[in-house]
């Protein structure tokens, strides 16, 4: 029988659910399972050592900690942007998510939590950082 390795393609279903059961994503809710390799990087070292040994047809939930899943939140990832900055493209809303160029010019995602006078705070943490998660995973195949 074929169980998940170090270097396994994985195809599985997955629901990431915060404390309050919620579901803060679902490979179900739009009917395609996720694939990735197992050490590229796409998901913690912690949640790949929960889908070690796993085997294709096989169900497991598992909660990590915010340090083991998308790590705690960094107050460095917060900046405050003058108004001016922002246009009738991409306004300062409250909620709004904008992609900003980064150093290595990828885009990188942050969300504006707070429009006040000529200063926009933007949170570039990722919008899981520092919540505890369960995971609910049903492994669909694996190729070795």
């Amino acid at each position: 029988m074929s169980v998940i390795k170090e270097n396994s393609e994985v195809l599985m279903h997955f629901a990431i659910k915060l404390d309050d059961g919620s579901v803060a994503d679902s490979t179900q809710a739009v009917g395609k399972p996720a694939k990735f390799r197992m050490g590229d990087g796409s998901l913690t070292e912690n949640f790949e050592k929960c889908l070690l040994g796993l085997s294709v047809g096989q169900k497991s939930s598992f909660k990590l900690e915010p340090k083991d899943a998308f790590g705690p939140a960094n107050p460095d990832n917060i900046h405050h942007l003058e108004l001016s900055k922002f246009g009738a493209d991409a306004p300062a809303e409250v909620g709004t998510i904008i992609a900003f160029s980064g150093p290595d010019g990828q885009d990188i995602p942050g969300i504006i939590t707070e429009v006040a006078g000529d200063s926009v705070t933007v949170d570039f943490n990722h919008p899981l950082a520092g919540q505890r998660v369960t995971f609910d995973v049903e492994v669909v195949a694996i190729e070795n």
